[in-house]
Protein backbone atom coordinates (compact mmCIF):
# COMPACT_ATOMS: atom_id res chain seq x y z
CA UNK A 1 0.00 0.00 0.00
CA UNK A 2 2.61 2.47 1.38
CA UNK A 3 4.88 1.58 -1.79
CA UNK A 4 1.97 1.86 -4.01
CA UNK A 5 0.73 5.36 -2.93
CA UNK A 6 4.43 6.84 -2.76
CA UNK A 7 4.98 5.32 -6.75
CA UNK A 8 1.77 7.41 -7.37
CA UNK A 9 2.67 10.00 -5.90
CA UNK A 10 5.60 10.64 -7.95
CA UNK A 11 3.47 10.05 -10.94
CA UNK A 12 1.23 12.82 -10.45
CA UNK A 13 4.56 14.96 -9.42
CA UNK A 14 5.72 14.05 -12.79
CA UNK A 15 2.85 14.57 -14.72
CA UNK A 16 2.37 17.84 -13.26
CA UNK A 17 6.00 18.78 -14.47
CA UNK A 18 5.25 17.77 -17.79
CA UNK A 19 2.58 20.13 -18.13
CA UNK A 20 4.49 22.98 -17.58
CA UNK A 21 1.55 25.23 -19.54
CA UNK A 22 -1.57 24.34 -16.20
CA UNK A 23 1.47 25.50 -13.57
CA UNK A 24 2.39 28.82 -15.44
CA UNK A 25 -1.24 29.34 -15.61
CA UNK A 26 -1.90 28.84 -11.96
CA UNK A 27 1.13 30.88 -10.91
CA UNK A 28 -0.09 33.87 -13.10
CA UNK A 29 -3.26 33.86 -12.10
CA UNK A 30 -2.42 34.00 -8.46
CA UNK A 31 0.06 37.11 -9.30
CA UNK A 32 -2.30 38.98 -11.24
CA UNK A 33 -4.76 38.61 -8.97
CA UNK A 34 -2.56 39.73 -5.44
CA UNK A 35 -1.54 42.34 -8.38
CA UNK A 36 -4.76 43.45 -9.35
CA UNK A 37 -5.49 43.79 -5.61
CA UNK A 38 -2.19 45.89 -4.56
CA UNK A 39 -2.72 47.90 -7.97
CA UNK A 40 -6.50 49.04 -6.62
CA UNK A 41 -5.23 50.09 -3.20
CA UNK A 42 -2.11 51.99 -3.74
CA UNK A 43 -3.58 54.12 -6.60
CA UNK A 44 -6.56 54.94 -3.81
CA UNK A 45 -3.85 55.53 -1.41
CA UNK A 46 -5.92 53.43 1.31
CA UNK A 47 -4.15 51.08 4.00
CA UNK A 48 -6.30 47.98 3.91
CA UNK A 49 -7.67 47.02 6.79
CA UNK A 50 -7.77 43.64 8.30
CA UNK A 51 -10.91 42.38 7.70
CA UNK A 52 -10.52 43.43 3.88
CA UNK A 53 -6.60 41.92 4.01
CA UNK A 54 -8.21 38.66 5.19
CA UNK A 55 -11.04 38.52 2.59
CA UNK A 56 -8.62 39.17 -0.35
CA UNK A 57 -6.05 36.42 1.09
CA UNK A 58 -8.82 33.70 1.56
CA UNK A 59 -10.68 34.63 -1.68
CA UNK A 60 -7.46 34.01 -3.63
CA UNK A 61 -6.33 31.33 -2.19
CA UNK A 62 -9.75 29.57 -3.00
CA UNK A 63 -10.16 29.99 -6.58
CA UNK A 64 -6.65 28.43 -6.77
CA UNK A 65 -6.97 25.70 -4.84
CA UNK A 66 -10.62 24.85 -7.00
CA UNK A 67 -8.79 25.58 -10.29
CA UNK A 68 -5.62 22.99 -9.59
CA UNK A 69 -7.07 20.72 -7.17
CA UNK A 70 -11.18 20.10 -8.10
CA UNK A 71 -10.39 18.66 -11.32
CA UNK A 72 -8.29 15.77 -10.15
CA UNK A 73 -10.29 12.94 -11.68
CA UNK A 74 -12.26 14.99 -13.74
CA UNK A 75 -9.33 15.81 -16.59
CA UNK A 76 -8.37 11.94 -16.80
CA UNK A 77 -9.85 9.57 -19.50
CA UNK A 78 -11.64 6.85 -18.99
CA UNK A 79 -8.40 4.38 -19.93
CA UNK A 80 -6.06 5.75 -17.69
CA UNK A 81 -8.39 5.39 -14.79
CA UNK A 82 -9.28 1.39 -16.01
CA UNK A 83 -5.26 0.89 -16.19
CA UNK A 84 -5.43 2.33 -12.63
CA UNK A 85 -7.88 0.06 -11.21
CA UNK A 86 -6.03 -3.02 -12.59
CA UNK A 87 -2.41 -1.89 -10.87
CA UNK A 88 -3.08 -0.01 -7.54
CA UNK A 89 -5.62 -0.76 -4.98
CA UNK A 90 -8.39 2.22 -4.89
CA UNK A 91 -7.24 3.04 -1.42
CA UNK A 92 -3.90 4.28 -2.41
CA UNK A 93 -4.83 6.09 -5.31
CA UNK A 94 -6.96 8.32 -3.23
CA UNK A 95 -4.52 8.92 -0.57
CA UNK A 96 -2.12 9.80 -2.71
CA UNK A 97 -4.51 12.33 -4.69
CA UNK A 98 -5.21 13.79 -1.39
CA UNK A 99 -1.29 13.92 -0.08
CA UNK A 100 -0.14 15.04 -3.39
CA UNK A 101 -3.28 17.74 -3.60
CA UNK A 102 -2.96 18.86 0.26
CA UNK A 103 1.23 19.28 -0.86
CA UNK A 104 -0.40 21.64 -4.16
CA UNK A 105 -2.73 23.46 -1.78
CA UNK A 106 -0.15 24.14 0.62
CA UNK A 107 2.05 25.03 -1.84
CA UNK A 108 -0.18 27.71 -3.67
CA UNK A 109 -1.35 28.99 0.33
CA UNK A 110 2.35 29.81 1.54
CA UNK A 111 3.12 31.22 -2.21
CA UNK A 112 0.17 33.42 -2.13
CA UNK A 113 0.63 34.50 1.65
CA UNK A 114 4.30 35.31 0.43
CA UNK A 115 3.21 37.21 -2.56
CA UNK A 116 0.69 39.47 -0.42
CA UNK A 117 3.79 40.55 2.24
CA UNK A 118 5.18 41.44 -0.69
CA UNK A 119 3.26 43.26 -2.68
CA UNK A 120 0.29 44.55 0.16
CA UNK A 121 1.45 44.04 3.25
CA UNK A 122 1.70 41.84 6.62
CA UNK A 123 -0.73 41.92 10.02
CA UNK A 124 -0.19 38.55 10.76
CA UNK A 125 1.10 38.85 14.20
CA UNK A 126 1.57 34.89 15.18
CA UNK A 127 3.45 33.43 11.98
CA UNK A 128 3.42 29.78 13.39
CA UNK A 129 -0.26 29.52 13.90
CA UNK A 130 -1.54 31.16 11.14
CA UNK A 131 0.83 28.52 9.11
CA UNK A 132 -1.03 25.53 10.99
CA UNK A 133 -3.70 27.25 10.09
CA UNK A 134 -2.83 27.19 5.89
CA UNK A 135 -1.41 23.41 6.65
CA UNK A 136 -5.01 22.39 7.94
CA UNK A 137 -7.04 23.84 5.18
CA UNK A 138 -5.29 22.42 2.65
CA UNK A 139 -5.87 19.07 3.86
CA UNK A 140 -9.27 20.07 4.15
CA UNK A 141 -9.75 21.43 0.91
CA UNK A 142 -7.36 18.33 -0.65
CA UNK A 143 -9.62 15.34 1.03
CA UNK A 144 -13.13 17.15 0.48
CA UNK A 145 -12.62 18.43 -3.03
CA UNK A 146 -10.70 14.85 -3.83
CA UNK A 147 -14.22 13.15 -2.94
CA UNK A 148 -16.57 15.22 -4.88
CA UNK A 149 -14.18 15.14 -8.21
CA UNK A 150 -14.21 11.88 -8.03
CA UNK A 151 -18.02 11.51 -7.29
CA UNK A 152 -18.73 14.15 -10.51
CA UNK A 153 -16.42 12.58 -12.34
CA UNK A 154 -18.69 9.58 -13.09
CA UNK A 155 -22.05 11.93 -13.93
CA UNK A 156 -22.29 14.68 -16.98
CA UNK A 157 -21.84 18.05 -16.26
CA UNK A 158 -19.12 17.48 -14.00
CA UNK A 159 -17.87 20.73 -13.33
CA UNK A 160 -21.24 22.20 -12.60
CA UNK A 161 -21.50 19.40 -10.34
CA UNK A 162 -17.93 19.62 -8.78
CA UNK A 163 -19.19 23.63 -8.10
CA UNK A 164 -22.99 22.87 -6.46
CA UNK A 165 -21.44 19.72 -4.41
CA UNK A 166 -18.20 21.47 -2.85
CA UNK A 167 -19.91 24.54 -2.03
CA UNK A 168 -21.16 23.54 1.53
CA UNK A 169 -17.99 21.74 2.47
CA UNK A 170 -15.88 24.42 1.36
CA UNK A 171 -17.64 27.20 3.57
CA UNK A 172 -17.51 25.24 6.35
CA UNK A 173 -13.44 24.99 6.21
CA UNK A 174 -13.65 28.61 5.14
CA UNK A 175 -15.75 29.58 8.09
CA UNK A 176 -13.10 27.88 10.69
CA UNK A 177 -10.02 29.69 8.98
CA UNK A 178 -11.17 33.26 8.70
CA UNK A 179 -11.95 32.59 12.48
CA UNK A 180 -8.38 31.82 13.04
CA UNK A 181 -7.13 34.32 11.04
CA UNK A 182 -9.39 37.18 12.54
CA UNK A 183 -7.73 35.73 15.67
CA UNK A 184 -4.43 35.99 14.68
CA UNK A 185 -4.97 39.35 13.15
CA UNK A 186 -6.01 40.65 16.09
CA UNK A 187 -3.05 39.41 18.35
CA UNK A 188 -5.38 37.05 20.66
CA UNK A 189 -3.65 34.57 22.18
CA UNK A 190 -3.49 30.65 20.70
CA UNK A 191 -5.91 29.28 23.01
CA UNK A 192 -8.60 31.27 21.73
CA UNK A 193 -8.23 29.65 18.18
CA UNK A 194 -8.28 25.78 19.74
CA UNK A 195 -11.65 25.26 18.94
CA UNK A 196 -11.37 26.36 15.09
CA UNK A 197 -8.42 24.61 15.10
CA UNK A 198 -10.07 20.80 16.77
CA UNK A 199 -13.28 21.33 14.07
CA UNK A 200 -10.97 22.24 11.12
CA UNK A 201 -8.45 18.53 12.57
CA UNK A 202 -12.22 16.98 12.83
CA UNK A 203 -13.48 18.07 9.18
CA UNK A 204 -9.81 16.87 8.00
CA UNK A 205 -10.28 13.26 9.54
CA UNK A 206 -13.86 13.02 8.67
CA UNK A 207 -13.23 14.15 4.90
CA UNK A 208 -9.92 11.74 4.52
CA UNK A 209 -12.28 8.78 6.40
CA UNK A 210 -14.98 9.22 4.00
CA UNK A 211 -13.05 9.33 0.53
CA UNK A 212 -11.16 6.09 1.83
CA UNK A 213 -13.89 4.44 2.59
CA UNK A 214 -16.29 5.13 -0.47
CA UNK A 215 -14.00 5.60 -3.27
CA UNK A 216 -13.48 1.92 -3.52
CA UNK A 217 -17.20 1.77 -4.85
CA UNK A 218 -16.96 5.29 -6.70
CA UNK A 219 -13.98 3.81 -8.68
CA UNK A 220 -15.72 -0.15 -9.41
CA UNK A 221 -19.05 2.15 -10.73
Amino acid sequence: MFQAIKILIRKELTLELRRKSVISGIGLYLLSLIFICYLTFSLRQASISQATWSALFWLTILFSVINSVAKGFIGEKRGLSIYYYSVAPAEAIILSKIIYNALLCLILSLVGYFLFHLFIHNPVQDQPLFVLTLVLTSVGFSSSLGLISAISSKAGNSNILVAVLSFPVVISILLMAIKVTKNVLDGLERSASYDELLNLLAINCISTALAYLLFPYIWRS
